[in-house]
């Protein structure tokens, strides 16, 4: 597949020069490519903030939310249309943040999409305070004492609520960066990729350098599959470790619990609820409760 094919041609960009936003659009770009998904089979969806503008840049099908409300769309277009590839994409803060709620029983149900979320440890759009994930001591125009806040874990949380796929990259590592990508959409369920990407201009204390000497991925001998290690990994102060986390590869996604369609993988507009299939599941349910 010809990667132009997801080109906007010339348009105006909005981010800084040098903002790490730019690298996860390229590196997402050649991920679809080699995975050959078309910019018909994709919906993107994002809430609000500098990484929510990403779909601008993308010539595909996209829906630009409420901030902190990219999850529960994005959920509803893949039930809605199980064939198309959704990937839910947003900030730390968006995400973590005002989406922090979205985020937890998002993971619960176990849709199958893509969640990227830009990590830059500060909100970019609104001028610099803090986010959820901003180190404790960073000094900003609002949080003039530094932050006293432990920062947020994604991927502890994650882990803790058996997300089926938790991993963590660094966009100045663009080819392990889109092979976790490429791990990421093509798993069955919900997946989450916290991508560490620097803004050169509200955060001048976690840099492309910064993270580059305080990153490192896990070692060859870890096993994804195992939710306690991952989780102790997760957990694990010292240099922010990258890489694939955790893996469960078992559980039921949320497309397929739900009864309204059969294993009919065609639009709803097009379907027929199968009632046969929604007594089961209420008769299934009723027997487990």
């Amino acid at each position: 597949m010809d990667p132009k094919l997801f080109d906007m041609g010339q348009i105006d960009v909005a981010w800084c020069p040098g903002c790490g936003d730019y690298g996860i659009l390229t590196v997402l770009k050649r991920t679809l490519t080699e995975l050959d998904i078309g910019p018909e089979k994709l919906v993107m969806v994002t809430g609000i903030g500098q990484a929510a503008k990403i779909p601008h840049y993308f010539k595909t099908n996209f829906l630009n939310g409420l901030h902190g409300r990219a999850l529960p769309p994005a959920v509803a277009i893949k039930a809605a249309n199980p064939s198309m590839v959704v990937i839910a994409e947003s900030g730390d803060g968006d995400m973590y943040g005002e989406g922090g709620n979205h985020f937890i029983h998002n993971i619960r149900r176990n849709p199958d999409i893509t969640n990227i979320v830009h990590n830059n440890m500060v909100y970019g759009l609104t001028k610099g305070q803090a986010s959820p994930t901003s180190q404790r001591g960073f000094k900003t125009p609002v949080q003039v004492a530094g932050v006293i806040l432990e920062p947020f874990n994604p991927l502890a949380v994650a882990i803790a609520l058996d997300a089926g796929f938790v991993a963590r990259a660094f966009i100045g590592d663009a080819d392990q960066t889109k092979e976790i990508f490429k791990k990421a959409i093509t798993h069955k369920g919900y997946a989450l990729v916290d991508v560490f990407q620097p803004c050169v201009t509200f955060n001048k204390i976690n840099t492309w350098q910064w993270f580059k000497d305080n990153t490192c991925y896990l070692d060859q001998t870890h096993d994804p599959y195992n939710r306690a290690a991952a989780f102790k990994k997760a957990t694990e102060t010292g240099k922010l470790l990258l890489g694939v986390f955790y893996i469960n590869p078992n559980k039921t996604t949320f497309e397929d619990e739900i009864a309204i369609y059969s294993d009919d993988k065609r639009p709803l507009y097009e379907r027929q609820p199968d009632y046969n299939r929604l007594q089961k599941l209420i008769d299934k349910y009723r027997t487990a409760g």
